[in-house]
């Protein structure tokens, strides 16, 4: 296989693993195409190979800037916005970890204390909604612990994790 096919069945490939995951398909093509990339590539490079329209590269572009895993990068005498994504696979994956943590595990813990804060709480089924509101919130804590202490753990950390647990 050329270099030139291995990138494109990437692009499309992570695009559709993406999807699975809840990510936008062409946020994840985006975010593909850069971290294939030798260079910065400006909007227009991006719409070009990924033969997508102004808005939804702009879109998407603005997207993962927001996840923190691409940043604009200028170069001198270029008036045009070029951006790169973080190379590195550890940091990304913290990053992302730390985003989905926000977006997804953070409100579901305060929505679940909400819950048990009802004003009936003597009633069989008020005690029985408690203890699954509790039950929920002490699963999605520990969630949030773990997704925490891999933010905040180097490569080397998981790795001595997962071979304890293999052994």
């Amino acid at each position: 296989m050329k270099l030139s096919e291995a990138k494109e069945k990437y692009i499309q490939t992570w695009g559709t693993f993406a999807t699975n995951w809840g990510i936008n398909r062409t946020m994840a093509q985006v975010h593909a195409l850069l971290l294939a990339s030798e260079k910065p590539l400006s909007t227009d490079e991006v719409m070009e190979q990924l033969e997508i329209s102004r808005g939804n590269a702009n879109m998407n572009l603005r997207g993962l800037m927001d996840w923190g895993i691409v940043k604009k990068e200028l170069i001198k005498g270029d008036r045009k916005e070029y951006f790169v994504a973080e190379k590195d696979v550890w940091y990304l994956f913290k990053q992302i970890t730390k985003e989905r943590r926000k977006r997804e595990i953070e409100p579901v813990i305060a929505f679940l204390e909400d819950l048990k804060d009802i004003e009936d709480k003597d009633s069989e089924g008020a005690r029985e909604f408690i203890k699954l509101m509790e039950d929920f919130s002490s699963v999605t804590g520990k969630i949030n612990n773990i997704m925490d202490l891999a933010i905040k753990s180097d490569d080397h950390w998981l790795v001595g994790k997962i071979t304890n647990l293999l052994k």
